[in-house]
């Protein structure tokens, strides 16, 4: 009976196409050069064909400040539509917002206005206060920039705005095409550039793929505006099929396939040389291996890499015997390889991350948490920054004696910054690489003293969300060292250290406030509004009565109200039966307490 039922259930089924609940958007493809836009024809000798004139009056200043015609072509679609302007640079993004707004009349500024007033409200909420001059400027007409300058709640802000059809005009960096999902009727590429970078096919194609909105609209453009020099290279762009596909695997060295070794052989996924092997041949680059690596086979690849390892002191290798003729070579995590491993440290850096902490526990200064800060600032950040010496010299200057000797214990003196600051030249040969780790720990020091990222962000001369991203990074690297001491006996001092640093950098506010951001839903302005009400503690929350919290705090809804109490009776009781766990288990009789060794040997 059951069998029939399958089958003709089987009968019944019939195929079901995605297409028809997703609306196909059609794209049309345009190319502006000077005051004339051609669509992109495949079917056409060069592959383009006239479409129109743009028809715009323009002012001899206007002119001046507009020579590719931007003003025109978003003119065309906003407010009524959306409209994404892609700019080769952060800092072009931010002038071209500006130029637009100048431009456009004052009928923009009365579209959604009260809509548009409530955003420079909440990110002023969100930033304490700061808004960025820019946006202050450019979202009365509806007009923002996207790009990495702007903090994590600045971005969010402005991409529900923009969703929500409040902004209608984002000038951004191809970042945005290959994560954020904002879709809109035209796309704009200002310069066929990525930076000074000509643009690739998959980032053109990732680009002019974000216009279109399904459901909302039936067609999409893209306009890529180019300069006659630039039109047989775009030609090429335009014509010429997607760049291949190929793995990263041994490109990114140390956090490729030695990475993926040390994870096989920590998991015991794969612990011989057979085993390892056979998992390479089965992964991407294994397939791709002769066309990217024709030089060296992929037996050859594998032993390079597991020796480096073996090297390194990551691995260590026993050569089981079976019969006469017959031996395998099996590895074995070491204790460093197992710190690395459980860490997840990049292993271009895990010796010199292991030295560091070495070398700390020679003066360890534990008056205020710069040394700490210094060791747990990220490698691979330090070779991106570039400081600015008179800033340098003075935010050293302002150091504590005890700090000052942190600089001269890593191998920077105050000579050094001075003569560096005045421009002087400099004999003696200092690690770049620590000097720029050393000022962005001055960065975070800076941060965690005022957690303020508005103000540091002017301290250092350096964009707000850059302040952001190495704080993130931090906190992220932080924990990654406090696993990596974890693993390694000699390194113990630093593991309530390094917990305190990591919550502190997680947070990164007063300290008064981290238990309540604890609790799930609370961020800092929302913290900072309940510990100024009273509620000062989890335990203030979990027995709060949500419909008080509601008339004592701003803005906060009854359904935020009750999560937060909810979380926090939630969190106070996980706390409370870790504590009694751990009562229980200090009160507990040894097992290998002489009397009772005692009395089971007369049993």
């Amino acid at each position: 009976m059951l069998k029939t039922y399958k089958s003709s259930c089987k009968q019944n089924i019939t195929p079901v196409s995605l297409d028809q609940y997703v609306p196909k958007v059609e794209l049309k493809e345009y190319l502006k050069i000077n005051d004339t836009i051609y669509e992109v024809d495949s079917r056409a000798e060069n592959g383009m064909t006239f479409s129109r004139l743009l028809n715009y009056k323009y002012s001899d200043s206007l002119k001046k400040m507009d020579p590719d015609h931007l003003v025109a072509l978003v003119t065309e679609v906003i407010p009524n539509y959306s409209c994404l302007v892609f700019c080769p640079t952060k800092k072009n993004c931010e002038n071209v917002a500006e130029m637009i707004c100048k431009s456009l009349s004052k009928e923009y500024l009365k579209h959604k206005e009260k809509e548009k007033q409530e955003v420079i409200m909440n990110l002023k909420k969100v930033s304490g206060g700061n808004l960025c001059r820019v946006l202050k400027r450019t979202i009365p007409f509806g007009v923002a920039y996207h790009h990495s300058g702007l903090t994590s709640d600045e971005r969010k802000l402005l991409e529900e705005a923009y969703s929500t059809g409040v902004l209608c005009l984002f000038t951004c960096t191809s970042t945005l095409a290959a994560g954020v999902n904002l879709p809109a009727r035209r796309v704009i590429l200002r310069a066929p550039y990525v930076a000074k970078e000509f643009l690739k096919r998959n980032q053109y194609k990732q680009m002019i793929g974000r216009a279109g909105r399904a459901g909302i609209d039936s067609v999409g453009e893209s306009i890529l505006i180019l300069q006659e020099k630039d039109k047989k290279q775009v030609l090429e762009l335009i014509s010429k099929p997607l760049e291949n596909c190929y793995s990263h695997l041994v490109q990114e060295f140390t956090k490729g396939i030695q990475t993926l070794f040390l994870s096989l052989i920590g998991l015991k996924i794969a612990t011989n040389l057979d085993d390892i092997y056979h998992f390479m041949s089965g992964t991407f680059f294994g397939v791709q291996q002769k066309v990217l690596l024709k030089e060296k086979s992929l037996w050859e690849i594998t032993m390079e890499s597991l020796r480096y390892l073996t090297e390194k002191g990551l691995l260590q290798k026993d050569t089981m015997y079976g019969s006469e003729e017959e031996f395998q070579n099996n590895f074995r995590i070491t204790k460093l390889g197992r710190a690395s491993f459980k860490g997840t440290i990049d292993l271009a850096y895990c010796d010199i991350l292991y030295r560091d902490l070495k070398k700390g526990l020679e003066g360890l200064m534990l008056e205020s948490f710069l040394h700490l800060i210094y060791l747990t600032t990220p490698y691979d950040m330090a070779s991106q920054c570039d400081p600015d010496w008179m800033i340098y010299f003075r935010q050293f200057n302002q150091l504590s004696p005890a700090e000052q000797n942190v600089a001269a214990l890593v191998g920077v003196s105050e000579n050094y910054i001075g003569k560096k600051a005045s421009g002087q030249a400099i004999r003696k040969k200092v690690d770049k690489n620590i000097v720029n780790r050393l000022y962005l720990s001055f960065i975070l020091y800076t941060l965690l003293k005022e957690t303020n990222v508005w103000s540091v962000s002017e301290k250092f001369n350096m964009p707000r969300g850059y302040i952001q991203s190495l704080l993130s990074a931090a906190a992220a690297f932080s924990s990654c060292v406090l696993h990596f001491c974890e693993e390694l006996e000699e390194f113990w001092v630093y593991r309530a250290l390094l917990g305190e640093l990591t919550k502190k950098l997680t947070y990164c506010v007063k300290a008064e406030l981290i238990p309540l951001m604890e609790v799930t839903g609370v961020l800092e302005g929302r913290a900072r509004q309940l510990y100024n009400a009273g509620y000062k503690s989890l335990t203030h929350l979990a027995n709060a009565n949500p419909e008080v919290l509601i008339r004592t705090i701003d803005h906060l809804s009854r359904r935020q109200a009750k999560q937060i109490v909810s979380s926090a009776k939630m969190l106070l009781h996980e706390k409370a039966e870790a504590l009694q766990e751990e009562v229980e288990e200090l009160l507990r009789l040894p097992s290998d307490f002489p009397g009772i060794v005692a009395s089971s040997e007369k049993a």
